[in-house]
């Protein structure tokens, strides 16, 4: 079965730090890039970063560039987001996603329909 189980998630002040991870199974993890989305209530998933299958292309959004990083060991199946300088405004349930495409072309990877395979979600309150 596959399977993208999303964790590192909780509670964190402003201008702090959280290193989420996305642990893969059940496909073949090096052929898919990955990507980071985030949903805060009321509000529409947006895409955060997105890295391709061999680790070398990055993308970010305009939001977290510059904060948030990205990579991923193929290895380990895991794809990781280190998220640093944290605002309230980051506070939202995260999701990990894969996709079939192995290096993602122009802005496509901020498309949920892009995405095969999606993890359960963790939540980041950003709150002092």
């Amino acid at each position: 079965d596959v399977q993208l189980q999303a964790s590192g998630g909780g509670l964190v002040q402003p201008g702090g730090s959280l290193r989420l991870s996305c642990a893969a199974s059940g496909f073949t993890f090096g052929d898919h890039s990955v990507g980071w989305f985030r949903q805060a209530p009321g509000k529409e998933r947006k895409g955060v970063s997105c890295i391709s299958g061999g680790g070398t292309v990055t993308y970010f959004a305009d939001s977290v560039k510059g904060r948030f990083t990205i990579s991923r060991d193929n290895a380990k199946n895991t794809v990781y987001l280190q998220m640093d300088s944290l605002k309230p405004e980051d506070t939202a349930i995260y999701y990990c996603a894969a996709s079939g495409r192995q290096v993602p072309y122009g802005s496509s990877w901020l498309r949920p329909d892009e995405y095969d395979y999606w993890g359960q979600g963790t939540q980041v309150t950003v709150s002092s």
